[in-house]
């Protein structure tokens, strides 16, 4: 018995499968069908093609009010790990610890795909396959770089993007990282309990036009261009030994990473 919520996550899946933000590059699934067990962890499994080559995938749904944690990517992974190539988790939010050093689980490829809002429409959402409902969005690439005095700042170089139709990751950076990334947030002194925005900047294809629009007002140009950064401002390296950054792509789907100074 599935609930009302993986009903709707299910009919909707079966209509659009996965993309990665890039056209073309999606997971279809040639079949999805209900699973039956004791522990509900993966309620659904489905066959997908990945370079020719069929591929059977276990389906994860995160809670439907709160963030995907570590604990439960673990206890699906252990389920699937012997049965599938493919463990998919599927959440409107992940907590910062579940990133790709921590998703190593042998032979079992292990993806982290983000929900869309419209979701919880419930069942006034029609499954027509239209929209971005579920999208894989992958990890920054950061650099950090010594500014000397004890500061430090942060560089985003690029995007990891997975390709479900190959299977492989690529880095995307230079100008395509405008195309990935309309937003990048820093906490400097991140305390595993909660993201506070002390530096926020802003990448997207000429996003100072769009914010302008959105907000009805003029920017001050030299702080504009400060924002309209990959590279952040100097900071103090901070006492919890770790930052953590947010980046938001042009649909809206947000990743965190914890990075250790």
């Amino acid at each position: 018995m599935t609930s009302d919520f993986a009903q709707v996550v299910y009919d909707n899946l079966l209509a659009s499968g996965v993309q990665n933000t890039k056209k073309g590059e999606a997971i279809k699934f040639e079949w999805l069908k209900p699973r039956v067990l004791r522990s509900g962890l993966a309620p659904f499994e489905g066959r997908y093609s990945e370079n020719g080559e069929l591929k059977r995938a276990a389906i994860c749904i995160g809670p439907e009010y709160d963030t995907v944690g570590y604990d439960l990517v673990r206890k699906a992974a252990r389920e699937a790990a012997d049965l599938f190539d493919t463990l998919i988790v599927f959440g409107f939010a992940f907590a910062p610890e579940v990133d790709e050093s921590r998703l190593n689980f042998g032979s079992l490829t292990v993806l982290k795909a983000r929900m869309n809002q419209d979701l919880r429409m419930g069942d006034k959402l029609k499954a027509t396959g239209a929209g971005n409902l579920f999208v894989i969005f992958g990890e920054p690439d950061l650099k950090l770089i010594d500014a000397g005095a004890g500061m430090v700042r942060v560089e985003i170089k690029g995007m990891d993007i997975f390709d479900p139709t190959t299977g492989e990751v690529r880095s995307s950076g230079g100008s395509d990282l405008k195309n990935d990334v309309a937003a990048w947030f820093i906490d400097d002194d991140y305390n595993e309990e909660s993201f506070f925005v002390r530096q926020a900047y802003f990448v997207g294809q000429d996003p100072y036009e769009s914010l302008k629009r959105a907000l009805k007002a003029d920017i001050d140009e030299t702080a504009w261009e400060e924002m309209n950064s990959t590279i952040s401002r100097p900071f103090p390296k901070p006492a919890s030994g770790q930052i953590c950054v947010k980046v938001i792509n042009h649909f809206g789907d947000e990743v965190q990473k914890i990075f250790p100074v």
